[in-house]
């Protein structure tokens, strides 16, 4: 916290203890006191990091995580927690059952996965998960994919807690709204309740502003 903001905390934490205790206020929220948060846009990675974050992955289970994570935009307990079952192979689509907010919802499975997808299964023989760890018929803990995810990710030299599994669901998402689908279908996809929360990669999105021309580039005599 900035020095120039704890002040105000002071203050702010004085007045939420009066109007909570001395002089209860229904018109007035205590929180309201306090000064916001500031707003911070997730890492995204590009989609050369993508491709460079595949390479250095040689473990065959970790690389199809990965690629499962970007290439559908799941949530990490929710692609834990995927089986063959919810696979549809015919349609490329993935359904994930009881997701965020308790709403089933589909998603798309990159048609270049399904074969690997097929591979790996014969080799792995995951009995009720399709990523399953030490114990046969529990599901891969979160600590160990989060775990392989960020060693991987520090050896294309981005290391650091800003980088994540979550990354790659941020990268599908502001990669789609860069390739030109809509933010309504992306929200469906990431099985966002709000729209709002989608929103937020309208401001990651690399494509429109790649096409902007700034107006200084306008004028005739650009030299200063």
């Amino acid at each position: 916290m900035s020095p120039e903001l704890v002040p105000l905390c002071g203050i702010a934490q004085s007045c939420s203890f009066y109007y909570k205790h001395v002089y209860p206020n229904p018109y007035i929220v205590p929180s309201g006191f306090y000064p916001r948060k500031a707003h911070k846009l997730p890492q995204v990675f590009s989609v050369e990091q993508i491709q460079a974050l595949l390479n250095v992955v040689t473990n065959q289970k970790h690389r199809m995580i990965i690629s499962l994570f970007y290439g559908t935009g799941l949530r990490l307990n929710e692609l834990r927690q995927l089986t063959m079952a919810y696979i549809d192979s015919k349609a490329f689509q993935v359904r994930v059952n009881a997701g965020n907010g308790k709403k089933d919802r589909f998603t798309i499975l990159p048609k270049h996965l399904l074969e690997p997808l097929r591979e790996y299964y014969k080799i792995y023989l995951p009995q009720i998960y399709l990523f399953e760890g030490q114990k046969k018929g529990k599901p891969m803990h979160e600590r160990s994919i989060q775990h392989f995810i960020q060693t991987n990710i520090a050896k294309i030299g981005l290391g650091g807690k800003d980088y994540s599994a979550h990354t790659l669901r941020h990268s599908f998402a502001t990669h789609l709204l860069d390739a030109g689908c809509d933010i309504h279908t992306i929200k469906e996809l990431l099985g966002h309740s709000s729209l709002s929360t989608t929103m937020v990669y309208l401001h990651l999105q690399q494509s429109k502003r790649a096409g902007i021309v700034s107006p200084f580039d306008a004028l005739p005599n650009q030299a200063t």
